[in-house]
């Protein structure tokens, strides 16, 4: 990659070196903030702010009113939006967003615009290289370790010239896009991956490994044929509800049910005391988790785990143990299909649509004999370790992109790569 051809000290600390022909100056000067509100709910086209996108909101519904977007400001194309909020629970969020469309967004972000010496493009992708850089989480202060605009504005930025600005721009914009377009692909590629899995998962499950079996009629609607030696019986008698509290924090492992797995749960003090951990309940291994509240606004999560050691996890969820005819392994595989084949949904009642035990006890259950329930489970272990395997990788690989790409926006917007005499198509 080229460099200019002389640099100089910008007396920035977390930028370095910079082109000779650049300026450095306090940004105060030359950005405005915008507050314009929402009066008589004017704008409709709700906006919000996603992985450092401004996109249009999906469900606008979800919990508000039309009152509440009154109270929403008007924000237009080439305006600079930022979440300075949460800074000491959230190191990870991309913080800054482009607007490309007149619409409204909530008031508790920042919107900026630029007055002079700055594109609105070039400008966000400086404050998006702050933002990746964390320049923005030490300066916030109070409960919440939040910034206003009277912090952005204390800010020191690095001023190209516009026409240098503009190559930037064009630049990485052609280029964030091409490395953009290819982790699409990738995702697209993930999402066929578990979308193998779940179809591998619930067809073994459900229909067993010996190929030349003779089927019956489950009378189950989403099942459908089962292998003529398996059961079809109410589940009920054949586990248990498990409610262990954690009295005198007897157990200190926290558990978290992420993405259809048991795991320990890394920040343990987000917003939590001991004395919360003592409404947690116990599980052991062999125990299996339901997260099964706000069904009518989560389509997607997968709600059920395996635990694989003892430890605590949140008394919101339910917590069941096989008492026989089931192995956990193959129960939880089944609760898996169940979940996988959105049977829960069609259940749940009540203002947040939930399930409690009694409602899972009611539901109708395939049993396999126990060795063939042990033969499924090996199957499917080896089978989606494989899956598994592959998904990692391409998530790896993605990672990877994404730290080129911010490494490359970053280089480009302070001068540490020369992009001027490249030609864009």
């Amino acid at each position: 990659m080229n460099k200019y051809p002389k640099y100089k000290p910008s007396g920035i600390s977390w930028i370095g070196d910079i082109p000779e022909g650049w300026d450095v100056k306090k940004i105060q000067p030359y950005i405005r903030e915008k507050k314009n509100k929402n009066f008589n709910n004017a704008e409709t086209n709700v906006l919000s702010l996603s992985y450092g996108r401004i996109i249009r909101k999906r469900d606008i519904n979800a919990g508000l009113t039309p009152q509440d977007f009154a109270t929403y400001q008007i924000v237009d194309n080439g305006n600079i939006i930022l979440r300075l909020t949460d800074l000491q629970n959230d190191h990870k969020s991309l913080r800054t967003g482009l607007v490309k469309e007149r619409g409204i967004i909530t008031s508790a972000y920042v919107c900026i615009e630029p007055k002079e010496f700055f594109t609105s493009e070039y400008l966000h992708l400086l404050l998006h290289t702050y933002d990746v850089l964390k320049v923005f989480y030490s300066m916030g202060d109070g409960l919440r370790q939040s910034m206003s605009y009277s912090d952005v504005a204390k800010l020191s930025a690095i001023i190209p010239p516009l026409p240098e600005q503009k190559q930037i721009v064009k630049y990485l914009n052609k280029k964030v896009s091409l490395i953009d377009t290819f982790i699409a692909k990738q995702r697209w590629q993930i999402e066929l991956l578990n979308e193998q899995k779940q179809a591998l998962v619930a067809h073994v499950v459900t229909r067993g490994l010996n190929s030349d079996a003779k089927f019956k009629d489950s009378g189950i609607s989403w099942i459908g044929d089962i292998p003529e030696g398996w059961d079809v019986k109410k589940i009920q008698p054949y586990i248990r509800e498990k409610k262990n509290k954690n009295f005198n924090n007897a157990e200190t492992n926290v558990l978290s049910l992420s993405y259809g797995r048991i795991i320990r749960k890394r920040d343990i003090n987000a917003g939590l005391t001991p004395q919360d951990f003592a409404t947690y309940q116990i599980v052991d291994n062999g125990n299996i988790i339901l997260r099964l509240t706000d069904l009518q606004n989560d389509h997607k999560s997968l709600r059920t785990g395996l635990v694989k050691e003892r430890g605590i996890i949140t008394s919101a969820y339910v917590c069941i143990e096989p008492k026989e005819f089931f192995t956990s392994e193959y129960l939880h595989l089944l609760l898996h299909t169940y979940d996988v084949l959105k049977v829960f949904y069609s259940m749940g009642d009540g203002l947040r649509q939930s399930m409690s035990y009694s409602d899972v006890a009611k539901l109708s259950a395939i049993i396999p004999p126990l060795p063939e329930q042990k033969q499924i489970v090996e199957y499917l272990d080896k089978k989606t370790k494989k899956i598994n395997s592959l998904i990692e990788n391409i998530n790896r690989q993605i990672e990877l992109l994404q730290e080129y790409k911010q490494r490359l926006i970053a280089d480009v917007v302070t001068g540490k790569v020369n992009v001027q005499n490249v030609k864009i198509d």
